[in-house]
């Protein structure tokens, strides 16, 4: 029985990835220890499942069908920057989202899917695209000043009309992601 490292998400449309870049471009100028997500990677997480069997892809995949047809295609609004746990403890660089209801219920819906075959639900959804990771306390508020610059950025209305079953190959390079399959809403 072979496994798979996968999750479900939301991919970025190439439109917006410029924008981010230039936010991406100021924490580099910062002597800091940040490891960034590659501009091709960037997505939003609906669902992450760690390793699962490949022979539940099909259950999981049946499940997302069901949901992704009560959805029409949505928009959100991407704004914001900002840090988890919080810009004083900096462990995650993220661009926020705002006019989220829709992709909260989607997330909701699809949570409440997997759970009804054996996944934990999630303690706290948070609509967000993780930017960069940062690997030590290095810089840190440097860090902190240029989360706040960008604390009201705004990047742009963005249509969601798909989700993607995704899988992620560990490398050293950083991770590689496939879809398995696309949904369209």
């Amino acid at each position: 029985m072979s496994q798979i490292r996968s999750f479900l998400a939301i991919d970025l449309d190439d439109d917006f990835k410029p924008k981010v870049n230039k936010i991406i471009k100021e924490f580099k100028k910062i002597d800091a220890n940040i490891k960034f997500v590659d501009l091709n990677n960037l997505h939003f997480t609906l669902k992450f499942f760690g390793d699962i069997d490949t022979e539940g892809i099909d259950l999981i995949s049946k499940k997302i069908e069901k949901v992704a047809d009560d959805f029409e295609p949505f928009n959100i609004k991407i704004s914001g920057c900002g840090a988890f746990p919080n810009n004083n403890h900096i462990k995650v660089i993220w661009i926020g989202v705002e006019s989220d209801e829709l992709l909260v219920q989607l997330h909701d819906k699809l949570d409440n899917e997997f759970a009804a075959i054996g996944f934990d639900k999630d303690k706290k959804f948070s609509t967000h695209l993780t930017i960069g990771r940062m690997k030590s306390a290095k810089g840190k508020n440097q860090v902190k000043d240029v989360i706040e610059e960008f604390e009201n950025v705004e990047i742009g209305e963005m249509n969601i009309s798909n989700i993607a079953f995704k899988k992620s190959t560990l490398k050293p390079s950083g991770p590689i992601y496939e879809n398995l399959k696309t949904y369209d809403l």
